[in-house]
């Protein structure tokens, strides 16, 4: 069995920080919905703050967290501001953690 510190060693730098900013993102239930909606396709907020039953201003301070969590970018279109998720590739693994928990049961309260 190897030691704790080698395997630390053969994780990529950065990864530590990477599944932490994700855990942050993932722990409020308004921000795993705005990344599930963006995983399905670009969105504004104006849109996102609907389909979350949130306000314009709660959803801009969700937005603001998810790209200071480098998960999200933001593209002016006009007087708009579009919002979309960093990658196809993450979108794609947001959608295969979504199924692997759901094919599991937490007993847990």
């Amino acid at each position: 069995m190897r030691s704790l510190d080698r395997r630390s060693e053969a994780v990529p730098t950065g990864t530590h920080d990477a599944l932490a900013r994700l855990g942050m993102a993932l722990s409020d239930p308004i921000r795993r919905a705005v990344l599930l909606r963006l995983s399905e396709a670009p969105a504004y907020p104006a849109e996102l703050a609907e389909s979350c039953s949130t306000s314009r201003s709660n959803m801009s301070n969700h937005l603001s967290c998810l790209r200071g969590c480098g998960l999200i970018v933001a593209e002016r279109e006009g007087r708009q501001i579009r919002y979309e998720l960093i990658s196809p590739e993450f979108a794609t693994a947001l959608r295969t953690i979504a199924s692997v928990t759901l094919a599991t049961t937490c007993d847990h309260s």
